[in-house]
């Protein structure tokens, strides 16, 4: 069975299903309970675990965000979903006929497609035009459609809700021990490598530019201790942010300097997962006092690398 469907439509289970819905943007922790209460419901019920959830998110949809909104891009959220055990992704299209939807048809899909039998989700959960479909209306349709409704504690971190609002922000600010905080993860960013202008590699330290999604949200300017994925094998990275000022550059880059790696990366897909801002972006008055900068950078990767999770 294919576990990661793009339409609800294209859903056709012949097994029960206990069904969660939302965006789950970032897959944090509080995501990740909700997530894993479902599996537990679901093995506990001889269902399946199903989540379905939405791209685009409704906020670019309704025009409310910044042009890199995006903490998780949609396949690695479905990858996430499906790595704590949930048997079915379907990542539904948000559209003008999604928006439009009325609760009582979303829930006649919910139930045809699935074959639904609970519904778990959050107490402030609506679905359906003008979020018309609250818990009690929901709870309504269960006893006429034979379905229970359940709602579950929100995940809490110094007493406020997880939210992904809260992630966006700490990303946006460089705060990566934050992030990873609510995310139970270190925060990443997916690319291929890219051809640069090989300034690095004429003094010394070459860089892996990567290429990231054009949605999603970059962390801010600065030098990162990350940790690079490459065909298996994690590297340390001096990762830099930004638009290389001493330069004159203009368009913002994530360059990644791979510590004690030897080969070619062009072409190749690299995962970025940041640990640390050691640094803000700064200017230099020329490449020695670049050079000597980036050495310094280096150690400082190394020291906060050194027994640091690589997840």
């Amino acid at each position: 069975m294919t576990r990661h469907l793009r339409n609800l439509a294209d859903a056709r289970l012949e097994a029960e299903s206990v069904v969660t819905i939302g965006v789950f943007d970032g897959v944090h922790r509080g995501h990740q309970a909700l997530a894993s209460e479902l599996v537990q419901r679901a093995r506990h019920t001889g269902r399946k675990a199903v989540v379905v959830t939405f791209f685009p998110h409704p906020d670019k949809v309704l025009d409310l965000t910044e042009q890199r909104y995006y903490l998780t891009p949609p396949d690695e959220r479905a990858k996430l979903l499906l790595d704590l055990g949930v048997d079915l992704v379907i990542t539904h299209p948000f559209d003008e006929a999604t928006r439009q939807l009325r609760a009582v048809d979303f829930v006649t899909l919910l139930v045809r497609h699935l074959r639904m039998r609970e519904l778990r989700v959050g107490a402030e959960f609506a679905l359906g035009f003008q979020r018309e479909g609250d818990i009690a209306f929901l709870r309504a349709q269960g006893q006429q459609r034979g379905f229970q409704v359940a709602t579950v504690a929100p995940v809490t971190a110094h007493g406020e809700r997880i939210r992904s609002s809260d992630l966006r922000k700490l990303v946006r600010a460089g705060d990566m021990r934050g992030a990873a905080a609510l995310l139970g993860r270190n925060y990443s960013l997916t690319g291929e490598i890219i051809m640069g202008e090989q300034r690095g590699r004429r003094i010394g330290f070459p860089t892996a530019n990567l290429a990231v999604w054009r949605e999603q949200i970059v962390p801010a300017r600065g030098v990162y201790a990350a940790w690079a994925l490459v065909n298996g094998a994690r590297h340390m990275a001096a990762t830099n942010i930004g638009v290389r000022p001493t330069f004159a550059g203009e368009s913002l880059s994530v360059e990644a300097h791979l510590l004690d790696f030897h080969g070619d990366l062009y072409g190749a897909r690299v995962t970025l997962s940041f640990v640390d801002r050691l640094r803000m972006e700064q200017k230099f008055g020329g490449l020695d006092e670049l050079t000597a900068q980036i050495r310094a950078d280096v150690v400082a990767v190394r020291a906060r690398l050194s027994g640091a999770a690589a997840s």
